[in-house]
């Protein structure tokens, strides 16, 4: 019997699990140089855009990033269609429709994360820092109309997210999504919820450094992952504190892996 030819929902489907991969990647490293650098073996901490900065001096780097573009691009699809089409079932009730403009930011700052990945192909080299991108935005929201609001209403989104992601994994809400068999599940279940706590953790600090920038009228004191482990790393045990926080995200980034391999993707194209 002949195979059916690929259609949309596989292509959905097949791009979905490439950007669950390369966010996978991405936390990988991040959570590998904030480890680096509470054993003091590297530089400062790095967010997402630093970590893609360091994949340009490995062997094969342009390659390597192109395909993690390719998949934070992958990945900001996928979150578009949750978003508009609702695969998950959120629903239309305020709960839901909150759930659901949070994978359209989702959406778009994954797509900046690709184009910034695009940028460092063609420049080969860093553009700017890896903090920039949430000073910039905060000094763009401040020059809004009620602009100070609008920066401290993106701080309690975040800590919310963060809230959420912590729930998310002490609960194993996970669960409901994932395939996976059991043999499998009990070693990967306690990671995927550890990662989610920490990196709810991080949302919230982040979330607080946007809310100070708000208070303050100082886009400069808004940040991203980078200045949370940095703030991190200046406080009492901070070593210890970026240690814990690195090992948590770098199992995140084991959870998003896990992800890509057994999430079950529905797309209703």
């Amino acid at each position: 019997m002949a195979s059916q030819p690929p259609t949309h929902r596989d292509a959905v489907k097949l791009f979905a699990r490439l950007g669950y991969a390369s966010r996978g990647v991405v936390y990988l490293l991040v959570g590998g140089l904030a480890a680096l650098a509470a054993l003091g073996q590297g530089g400062q901490t790095e967010g997402s855009r630093g970590a893609l900065e360091s994949v340009l001096a490995a062997p094969f780097g342009k390659v390597m990033l192109g395909i993690i573009a390719l998949g934070l691009v992958g990945y900001a699809t996928w979150r578009t269609l949750q978003a508009l089409q609702d695969t998950d079932g959120h629903g239309s009730q305020p709960k839901g429709l909150a759930i659901r403009a949070g994978l359209l930011v989702s959406a778009v700052t994954h797509t900046l994360l690709a184009f910034f990945a695009a940028q460092l192909i063609v420049s080969l080299g860093a553009s700017g820092g890896s903090g920039s991108g949430s000073q910039d935005a905060a000094g763009w929201l401040m020059q809004q109309p009620l602009g100070r609001w609008l920066v401290a209403a993106v701080g309690a989104v975040l800590i919310g997210a963060g809230i959420a992601h912590a729930i998310k994994g002490w609960k194993a809400k996970f669960d409901r999504h994932f395939s996976m068999p059991t043999h499998v599940q009990r070693w990967a279940y306690p990671v995927c919820r550890f990662g989610l706590a920490v990196r709810g953790l991080v949302f919230v600090i982040v979330g607080s450094l946007f809310i100070i920038a708000a208070y303050q009228y100082n886009p400069s004191q808004a940040g991203g992952t980078a200045e949370a482990l940095s703030t991190l790393r200046h406080q009492a045990f901070g070593q210890w504190l970026l240690a814990f926080v690195a090992i948590g995200l770098f199992a995140f980034g084991v959870y998003s892996l896990l992800t890509a391999i057994y999430r079950r993707i529905n797309p209703s194209v």
